[in-house]
Protein backbone atom coordinates (compact mmCIF):
# COMPACT_ATOMS: atom_id res chain seq x y z
CA UNK A 1 0.00 0.00 0.00
CA UNK A 2 1.36 3.42 -0.88
CA UNK A 3 1.01 6.54 1.24
CA UNK A 4 -1.59 7.83 -1.22
CA UNK A 5 -3.83 4.84 -0.47
CA UNK A 6 -3.66 4.85 3.32
CA UNK A 7 -7.14 6.27 3.83
CA UNK A 8 -9.04 5.45 0.66
CA UNK A 9 -12.53 4.10 1.26
CA UNK A 10 -11.89 1.09 -0.98
CA UNK A 11 -8.51 0.25 0.53
CA UNK A 12 -8.15 -3.51 1.08
CA UNK A 13 -6.88 -2.98 4.62
CA UNK A 14 -9.99 -1.00 5.51
CA UNK A 15 -12.07 -3.76 3.93
CA UNK A 16 -10.35 -6.34 6.15
CA UNK A 17 -10.86 -4.28 9.29
CA UNK A 18 -14.49 -3.72 8.37
CA UNK A 19 -14.98 -7.50 8.31
CA UNK A 20 -13.90 -7.78 11.93
CA UNK A 21 -15.18 -4.39 13.13
CA UNK A 22 -18.72 -5.67 13.40
CA UNK A 23 -18.84 -7.04 16.94
CA UNK A 24 -20.41 -10.36 16.07
CA UNK A 25 -18.63 -11.18 12.78
CA UNK A 26 -15.49 -12.69 14.33
CA UNK A 27 -17.54 -14.36 17.08
CA UNK A 28 -19.75 -16.15 14.54
CA UNK A 29 -16.77 -17.08 12.37
CA UNK A 30 -15.07 -18.57 15.44
CA UNK A 31 -18.27 -20.41 16.42
CA UNK A 32 -18.25 -22.10 13.00
CA UNK A 33 -14.60 -23.20 13.19
CA UNK A 34 -15.45 -26.82 14.05
CA UNK A 35 -17.99 -27.27 11.29
CA UNK A 36 -21.48 -26.38 10.11
CA UNK A 37 -24.12 -25.30 12.60
CA UNK A 38 -27.78 -24.52 12.50
CA UNK A 39 -28.89 -21.05 13.63
CA UNK A 40 -30.42 -22.48 16.83
CA UNK A 41 -27.07 -24.13 17.62
CA UNK A 42 -25.28 -20.85 17.07
CA UNK A 43 -27.71 -19.05 19.37
CA UNK A 44 -27.11 -21.64 22.08
CA UNK A 45 -23.32 -21.52 21.58
CA UNK A 46 -22.92 -17.73 21.46
CA UNK A 47 -23.95 -15.86 24.58
CA UNK A 48 -25.67 -12.51 24.27
CA UNK A 49 -26.58 -12.52 20.58
CA UNK A 50 -30.20 -12.09 19.53
CA UNK A 51 -31.88 -13.94 16.67
CA UNK A 52 -32.16 -10.70 14.71
CA UNK A 53 -28.48 -9.83 15.13
CA UNK A 54 -27.41 -13.40 14.31
CA UNK A 55 -29.47 -13.35 11.11
CA UNK A 56 -27.94 -10.03 10.04
CA UNK A 57 -24.45 -11.23 10.88
CA UNK A 58 -24.86 -14.47 8.92
CA UNK A 59 -26.18 -12.54 5.92
CA UNK A 60 -23.24 -10.12 6.05
CA UNK A 61 -20.75 -12.99 6.33
CA UNK A 62 -22.44 -14.78 3.42
CA UNK A 63 -22.40 -11.56 1.35
CA UNK A 64 -18.66 -11.26 1.96
CA UNK A 65 -18.01 -14.87 0.97
CA UNK A 66 -16.97 -16.01 4.44
CA UNK A 67 -19.95 -18.25 5.18
CA UNK A 68 -22.03 -20.56 3.00
CA UNK A 69 -25.71 -21.26 3.67
CA UNK A 70 -27.08 -24.70 2.93
CA UNK A 71 -30.79 -25.50 2.91
CA UNK A 72 -32.14 -28.97 3.46
CA UNK A 73 -35.58 -30.12 2.43
CA UNK A 74 -37.82 -32.12 4.65
CA UNK A 75 -40.26 -31.33 7.34
CA UNK A 76 -39.39 -29.11 8.97
CA UNK A 77 -36.89 -27.64 6.53
CA UNK A 78 -33.54 -26.76 8.05
CA UNK A 79 -30.61 -24.52 7.26
CA UNK A 80 -26.95 -24.82 8.19
CA UNK A 81 -24.10 -22.36 7.93
CA UNK A 82 -20.46 -23.28 7.39
CA UNK A 83 -17.25 -21.40 6.83
CA UNK A 84 -16.01 -21.17 3.27
CA UNK A 85 -12.34 -21.56 2.45
CA UNK A 86 -12.07 -17.79 2.58
CA UNK A 87 -13.80 -17.72 5.97
CA UNK A 88 -11.36 -20.30 7.34
CA UNK A 89 -8.48 -17.94 6.47
CA UNK A 90 -9.80 -15.55 9.13
CA UNK A 91 -9.43 -18.09 11.94
CA UNK A 92 -5.70 -17.45 12.49
CA UNK A 93 -6.06 -13.64 12.69
CA UNK A 94 -9.06 -13.98 15.03
CA UNK A 95 -7.11 -16.40 17.21
CA UNK A 96 -4.13 -13.99 17.27
CA UNK A 97 -6.39 -11.11 18.23
CA UNK A 98 -7.93 -13.24 21.00
CA UNK A 99 -4.45 -14.10 22.29
CA UNK A 100 -3.58 -10.39 22.32
CA UNK A 101 -6.78 -9.66 24.27
CA UNK A 102 -5.94 -12.41 26.77
CA UNK A 103 -2.40 -11.10 27.23
CA UNK A 104 -3.26 -7.39 27.39
CA UNK A 105 -6.92 -7.17 28.42
CA UNK A 106 -6.08 -6.27 32.03
CA UNK A 107 -3.83 -3.45 30.84
CA UNK A 108 -6.63 -2.04 28.69
CA UNK A 109 -9.12 -2.26 31.58
CA UNK A 110 -6.61 -0.55 33.90
CA UNK A 111 -6.13 2.25 31.36
CA UNK A 112 -9.90 2.68 31.11
CA UNK A 113 -10.16 2.89 34.90
CA UNK A 114 -7.33 5.47 35.05
CA UNK A 115 -8.97 7.51 32.30
CA UNK A 116 -12.36 7.40 34.02
CA UNK A 117 -10.70 8.50 37.28
CA UNK A 118 -9.09 11.54 35.64
CA UNK A 119 -12.37 12.49 33.97
CA UNK A 120 -14.22 12.44 37.31
CA UNK A 121 -11.63 14.65 39.03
Amino acid sequence: MTADQDFLADCRTRLAFDLVAHTWDPVVVWALKDGPRRPTELLAHIGGISQKVLTGTLRRLEFNGLVARRSYGGSPPRVEYALTGLGRTLLAPIEAFGAWAHDHGDEVLDAQDRYAGTREA
